[in-house]
């Protein structure tokens, strides 16, 4: 049995922090017994990629998945692959295109788990066809706090399915599950990049890519103001019919150290925001990608969060409505070019069916994420378009909350009643619990 110690974790953008009892079981055996007999609150932690405090149970316990890896099956004709919970989406791709193979859904890194996704109902860069992960789900093993395994089916529509799919982890320990896969014709996809002038002219793109185009993404310059309100840079890929297997891995860079804190103001991403906008020319550019470069491409520089400093930072993702959000993004992008405090990443993209999780983050929208160094004026400002998405009917993502007050959450989580009653009806005692569920009142589970 793996024995408890203390360690400092933090969410992956290093603002919110927090001191556990730590174990990291081998065996599923081992993971179920440490969750079920511990005399504190426990948390079940992947990778460690949700941003904020998600994956962190100050004071309490949290055991980790990471060994828990194992790809167990892979079934061509059903076209599904049964995983335990602890491997991650960068080793299911790599393993799965040279079969002709690719996971249905994938989320922006590869080094998230398939237990995290499961429990954020993370989505990807193909949303508008293929929905979030909840979606391409065969089946989940679930292990509630009274001990009983749930074997829960994906067509399954059951509370406690909706409660898991999204729940942020609290509603026990996702042991191993079942994804539906999609077939390849090689290992690589063709991308086309085109300028987008403005918001106007992005939203439209967007929409008309909706039916047609498999992958849709779009990279918004944040700081850009007037005519060039919302201009940046639209991906368009679609499977190649041509592409060697998958290349070898390319050496892993890292950030070594923490970036001073002056590393980043209005100046320097301003700077690289134009250069980023004119490294792709007038007319478009087309490329072919291996697909580990173009799903996930912030993967190729480790610990890229350090170019932030010492002190973090925040992501801030919302979605709102297609019909309100025209006012909205513009809203939103006015008051961030004014604050100066855009980062060079930033994300614009369409979502498409609603999730099925009480707490799942997409609804049919447009979805916006940057990143904020922490700093005085962070919080307010995120504050500021925490408001401005709950008054358009939109909500914010709690994979990449810090700052999420309370009072909002109901407005935005229209199924948050439902999900605290599976809770209080499988986890009366408060057994599992997290810091992101205390902040926000998702359950009872406090510190013993």
């Amino acid at each position: 049995m793996p024995v408890w110690s203390n360690r400092d974790l933090t969410g992956w953008g290093r603002v919110l922090r927090s001191t556990s009892q730590v174990a990291r079981p081998e065996r599923l055996a081992d993971l179920s017994r440490l969750v079920l007999q511990g005399a504190t609150p426990v948390l079940v932690r992947g990778n460690g990629r949700s941003y904020g405090d998600a994956a962190l149970n100050g004071g309490g316990q949290v055991v980790l998945t990471t060994r828990l890896d194992r790809m167990l099956a892979l079934d061509p004709e059903a076209a599904t692959v049964t995983v335990e919970a602890g491997v991650t989406f960068g080793d299911l791709v790599r393993s799965l295109v040279p079969h002709g193979f690719l996971p249905a859904v994938v989320p922006g890194t590869g080094l998230a788990t398939v237990g995290g996704g499961i429990a954020n109902d993370v989505h990807g860069k193909n949303h508008h066809l293929e929905g979030s992960l909840g979606q391409q789900l065969a089946w989940l093993d679930l292990r509630t706090p009274d001990g009983v395994l749930h074997h829960l089916l994906g067509d399954d529509d059951s509370d406690l399915f909706r409660a898991t799919l999204g729940g942020v982890g609290l509603t026990g320990v996702i042991e191993r599950a079942c994804l539906k896969l999609r077939r390849v014709p090689s290992g690589a996809v063709l991308v086309r990049s085109e300028r987008m002038t403005g918001l106007d002219h992005f939203l439209q793109r967007l929409q008309e890519e909706q039916d047609r185009t498999p992958y849709v993404v779009g990279w918004i310059d944040a700081l850009a103001s007037g005519s060039q309100l919302g201009r940046g840079i639209l991906e368009l890929a679609t499977p190649s019919d041509d592409g060697e297997a998958l290349p070898a891995p390319p050496r892993v860079r890292r950030v070594p150290f923490d970036f001073p804190g002056f590393a980043l103001n209005a100046w320097s991403v301003r700077l690289f925001n134009e250069l980023y906008f004119r490294r792709i020319p007038a007319g478009g550019r087309t490329d072919r990608l291996p697909y580990p470069k173009f799903l996930f491409p912030l993967d190729a520089l480790h610990d890229w969060n350090r170019i932030y400093g010492r002190r973090g930072f925040h992501q801030f993702q919302c979605v709102v409505p297609f019909d309100s959000a025209p006012v909205a993004l513009r809203e939103m992008l006015q008051t961030i070019a004014a604050s100066g405090l855009g980062s060079f990443l930033a994300v614009l993209k369409a979502l498409g069916s609603a999730g099925r999780g009480f707490l799942s983050f997409p609804q049919p929208g447009f979805t916006l994420a940057l990143d904020f160094p922490d700093g005085p004026r962070t919080r307010p400002l995120i504050d500021r378009l925490e408001a401005m998405a709950c008054a358009h009917g939109g909500r914010t993502y709690l994979a990449k909350d810090s700052t999420l007050r309370p009072d909002r959450l109901a407005a935005m989580y229209p199924h948050l009643a439902s999900y605290r009653e599976v809770l209080a009806r499988i986890d009366p005692q408060g057994r599992m619990g997290s810091d992101l569920g205390r902040r926000l009142g998702l359950s009872g589970g406090g510190i013993a």
